[in-house]
């Protein structure tokens, strides 16, 4: 799952490029832009149409659930541990040159993921995309702040960040649309679409935008970044491999695997201190602002990767909604942050970002707590009983995106602001990698439990379609099943919500109240 743009995507780009003059011509820079925009949009629609695609993508390779959950991670793993690495690469070879570079291996992952036979190619591409992503993201923001001057970079950033969160919102409805209308084969199609608007920023860059000259000589810490991945890679193996569907995945080999995962992440902190110019600056985490904020980060992302990865299985496969209903499922968060960002980004800058993170965090807790007490009553009413919960936690998110970076950018010294920020942004995707491995598992044991002995050979598990029929009363219970298995992660995530909000409370500085001034 991706959401849409946020404040902190844009300060990383910021960070360094305000003293620079622009590489970039005035009459050339509306191609920078439409670059950006065309490359935010890969990204953006790839990720939040994938989840109403999974139980499509689940029918037509036979997917199980940990290769399904797996074809999310894989992506999101090399996303998380090599976005750092991706944005230095920008600084040192040029921004231009490695932007079409990240754009053109995406696309091309995104080829091999449209014709992937069986689940594990389809694995095997999406980590291969993901390294295009965690080059491109970086660098598509990073190269309109430096095209552009900065009296006219905020109203650029502006349109990119409008258009991105329009493609984030009609991405799963225009998705969900076509799945419906032709049929669970199309998904492949989600990936083909990226042909064209990769084409055509590939074009546009190469033809249309002078080359930049690198702006420092950094290194690309690849040590750090392979350290990183296998860290990661370990402990969502071992999480997603407990769910026991996993033909390797015993209860002891999982704990051997998340083990072996945290050894290695010491072994990475380990690295990065001895390093000159190390992937991540540790010395920021002393400061309790900043440690804060990242932990309300990976608990506010984990909560919301989870919930929007696992609600579009219960309610196409466990529901049998039509994917065109359940695209709307990613519209309020969009939306809401799009139109609320601004005016509660103000409201942060005058009262603090401590009221507006808590109070949004709370209100996304609510949302989900709402979910699993209506799922969990049996209420099977998208527009009556999920929708309205998803509209709460839209505007949950959108009092929290902007003051959450204002939080992690004044917590920090003016020179450590980009290194802040991507830090940040790694968090949250770190914080979605592990949520969609281990809520998983705690879905499929749910759902086995609450079958009891009702379960029979090949029958279909959590968020996987039924083939063929197994009886009205079979079905009853495999719906049941499946309302129990998400109310139990959504439940989970309520919890670390409320935790997000209790951290935000003691560690981010800001008043406690809307109507009081600021306080330090």
């Amino acid at each position: 799952m991706q959401s849409a743009p946020s404040a902190n995507d844009t300060a990383a780009a910021l960070n360094g490029q305000g003293q620079e003059r622009s590489f970039c011509p005035q009459s050339q820079r509306k191609f920078v832009l439409i670059s950006a925009i065309l490359a935010s949009a890969l990204g953006f629609i790839d990720g939040s149409v994938l989840a109403i695609a999974i139980p499509a993508i689940r029918v037509d390779l036979g997917a199980s659930l940990v290769e399904a959950q797996w074809i999310s991670n894989a992506y999101a793993l090399a996303l998380s541990a090599l976005i750092l690495a991706g944005g230095t690469a920008g600084d040192r070879f040029g921004l231009r040159f490695v932007f079409a570079a990240g754009i053109a291996l995406f696309i091309a992952a995104s080829l091999a993921c449209a014709v992937a036979p069986n689940p594990s190619v389809l694995i095997l591409c999406r980590a291969v995309q993901g390294i295009g992503a965690a080059i491109m993201v970086p660098c598509s923001l990073a190269i309109i702040a430096k095209a552009y001057p900065k009296k006219e970079r905020g109203r650029a950033i502006g349109i990119w960040a409008a258009a991105s969160a329009l493609t984030t919102a009609l991405g799963p409805i225009l998705g969900g649309l076509v799945l419906s209308a032709f049929g669970d084969g199309i998904w492949r199609a989600i990936f083909a679409i990226n042909l064209p608007l990769g084409g055509l920023a590939i074009f546009l860059l190469l033809t249309k935008v002078p080359n930049d000259v690198p702006t420092e000589k950094r290194s690309l810490d690849l040590g750090g970044a392979a350290l990183a991945t296998v860290a990661f890679g370990a402990m969502a193996y071992g999480l997603t491999s407990v769910s026991g569907e996993s033909p390797a995945g015993t209860a002891g080999q999982s704990l051997i695997a998340v083990a072996a995962g945290f050894l290695v992440l010491i072994a990475f902190i380990w690295w990065e201190r001895r390093q000159r110019q190390p992937m991540i600056e540790l010395y920021l985490f002393a400061n309790r602002a900043f440690s804060g904020a990242n932990i309300v980060t990976f608990f506010l992302y984990f909560a919301l990767s989870a919930v929007l990865f696992y609600l579009p299985m219960l309610l196409i496969a466990g529901w049998g909604l039509s994917t065109a209903v359940v695209g709307f499922t990613f519209a309020p968060l969009s939306a809401a942050i799009a139109v609320l960002s601004g005016p509660v980004g103000n409201l942060s800058d005058r009262i603090g970002p401590r009221f507006p993170i808590a109070a949004g965090s709370l209100l996304v807790g609510l949302a989900f707590a709402g979910s699993a007490v209506t799922v969990g009553m049996g209420i099977r009413h998208f527009w009556l009983g999920i929708f309205p919960f998803m509209v709460i936690m839209g505007l949950g998110m959108a009092l929290v995106v902007s003051p959450l970076s204002t939080a992690v950018m004044t917590s920090v010294e003016d020179s450590d602001t980009g290194a802040a920020s991507g830090i940040n942004n790694a968090v949250s995707r770190i914080g979605g990698l592990m949520a969609v491995a281990a809520m998983g598992s705690i879905a499929a044991w749910a759902y086995a439990w609450a079958l009891g002995p009702q379960a029979i050979a090949d029958f279909p598990g959590f968020g996987e379609p039924v083939a063929g029929t197994i009886g009205q009363g079979l079905d009853m219970a495999r719906i049941a099943a499946s309302n129990f298995a998400f109310a139990v992660v959504a439940w989970v995530t309520a919890g670390l919500c409320l935790i997000s909000a209790a951290v935000a409370w003691v560690s981010t500085p800001g008043s406690a109240w809307p109507w009081q001034d600021r306080q330090p």
